[in-house]
């Protein structure tokens, strides 16, 4: 039967031009509203709180019992461990180069940097091309739809929350050795908690930041938006696209109160203040 190579080729090509053609698709504009403001700004201190009772102080502990070489090395692993993600990403954005560089990365960690708790690969001038799905959504040319303060995770979008579905089910290999465990009693959640530890406590530097910020939330929102940005466009965001989302949008903006120039003003307000009183603090302590 002739037909069935050339047939079996085809369907072996379609998928590769499917994916070639929704790579293609045009990026869409940032968005640079917040209509779910009121919704987030509760979400948002609901996780501050469980971060400032639960999560910081576990963090900093683990920080001040674990040496820093050891935990360089627990990042390293995860770093490496979690890598198929963005290999599977990188094949649906179709950049076959980009897979190829993690691919690469990830079998020499495994091996020559002891399951991943070294990293050879960057002394090797491998590059790493972390990505996720709502890059890879994003890339297709989806929307990213409101902006969303999710409940125990954070900052994202309507588009960005697939990223947690489908890479933590289907790309992470942590997410595989949970479902197919041997253990009884949740020793197998065991890495996952380490992870969110040792993510958490990379965080501990950017806390002065959060400290000193006017609004913190739209701190946090704005600054997570400029950071999304600027891995969707591999570091080097086009100049108009920055512009828009750093002004924000006065056409598609539903929070009329939401002036980037007037919050950067109100911030350097109050920072003074705050300087004006830890100053007037420190002459009464001294008189």
């Amino acid at each position: 039967m002739p037909p069935l190579p050339r047939l079996a080729f085809l369907n072996r090509l379609l998928p590769l031009v499917a994916v070639a053609l929704i790579a293609g698709c045009a990026i869409a504009p940032p968005r640079t509203d917040d209509p779910l403001e009121k919704f987030n700004r509760k979400s948002y201190a609901f996780n501050m709180a469980l971060d400032t009772h639960v999560l910081r102080p576990v963090a900093v502990g683990y920080t001040k019992i674990t040496p820093k070489p050891v935990q360089t090395g627990i990042t390293n692993f995860f770093t490496n461990i979690k890598l198929p993600i963005s290999i599977a990403n990188n094949v649906l954005q179709g950049r076959p180069s980009y897979a190829m560089d993690d691919t690469g990365r990830l079998l020499i960690n495994l091996t020559v940097g002891l399951a991943g708790f070294f990293d050879p690969a960057t002394k090797m001038q491998i590059p790493l091309k972390e990505t996720d799905f709502g890059i890879t959504l994003a890339r297709w040319g989806v929307p990213e739809g409101d902006f969303l303060m999710v409940p125990l995770l954070g900052p994202s979008t309507f588009r960005d929350v697939w990223q947690y579905p489908v890479d933590g089910y289907l790309f992470d290999p942590l997410s595989y050795f949970e479902r197919n465990h041997g253990f009884k009693d949740g020793q197998y959640y065991i890495p996952e908690v380490v992870y969110f530890i040792q993510m958490r406590a990379q965080l501990l530097d950017a806390d002065s930041f959060l400290k000193t910020a006017y609004d913190p939330y739209a701190f946090v929102r704005d600054a997570w938006r400029q950071t999304r940005l600027n891995k969707l466009y591999d570091g080097n965001p086009p100049a108009d696209v920055m512009l828009k989302l750093q002004q924000g949008s006065s056409n598609n903006n539903n929070n009329q109160n939401f002036d980037p120039a007037e919050l950067l003003k109100e911030q350097q307000q109050w920072e003074q203040k705050q300087k004006q009183q830890n100053n007037s603090g420190n002459q009464s302590g001294n008189q």
